[in-house]
């Protein structure tokens, strides 16, 4: 028998593309990505081009909480050095006010849905400045004790009017509490204060 010259057929390779782009497809829905997270702020509205600056729109110096984290992580809150652990503490104590401390934010009446008139420091900020050379870790442990004191002094307040926690509540409860505890934290921007410029 004569031997011939015999074609090897090909493999049919039209559908490839197609096979590599399902699996592709299939790999993007089931991989899960890693997202980032970052600290829940609300900015403020931009000022009003037809308001004038007033004297009275100056913040007064009792109702400012300053807190400054230095490069050695060092947490120094209004005159004093304190461990980030005391900081929850000592911001509860100044959102709140209880006692109509002179030294800390001035109380005004409000009428709050729900609870009537009540006693509240609406003009606190908390204003938080660190230095460049801060460990993000710190940073972040100084912001989630400071929000940990609003949510304590939201929960309290909930539980003591409504016996659930302030995440329990409906949207307008929890607005009422807002208006009670309003979160004021204002954050400069990072410096090197080491620096001389």
């Amino acid at each position: 028998m004569a031997k011939g010259n015999r074609k090897v057929p090909e493999i049919n390779s039209s559908s490839t593309a197609d096979i590599a782009f399902l699996l592709l497809i299939f790999f993007l829905i089931t991989t899960s990505m890693d997202t980032d997270r970052g600290l829940a702020r609300r900015l403020p509205p931009p000022p009003d081009p037809t308001q004038q600056n007033d004297e009275s729109d100056k913040v007064k110096e009792r109702n400012v909480l300053k807190v400054f984290l230095n490069k050695d992580d060092q947490l120094m809150c209004g005159p004093d050095y304190i461990n980030v652990n005391q900081l929850k503490d000592v911001a509860k104590e100044f959102i709140a006010n209880p006692y109509n401390d002179e030294t800390k934010p001035a109380k005004e009446s409000v009428d709050v849905p729900y609870f009537g008139a009540v006693q509240v420091t609406k003009n606190h900020v908390i204003s938080l400045r660190c230095d460049r050379g801060t460990s993000y870790k710190d940073y972040i442990a100084v912001q989630n004790e400071l929000v940990a004191a609003y949510n304590e002094l939201r929960n309290e307040i909930s539980q003591e009017k409504w016996g659930k926690s302030y995440a329990a509540l409906s949207e307008d409860q929890q607005e009422a509490v807002r208006m009670i505890y309003p979160q004021k934290i204002s954050e400069a921007e990072p410096k090197n204060f080491g620096d001389k410029k």
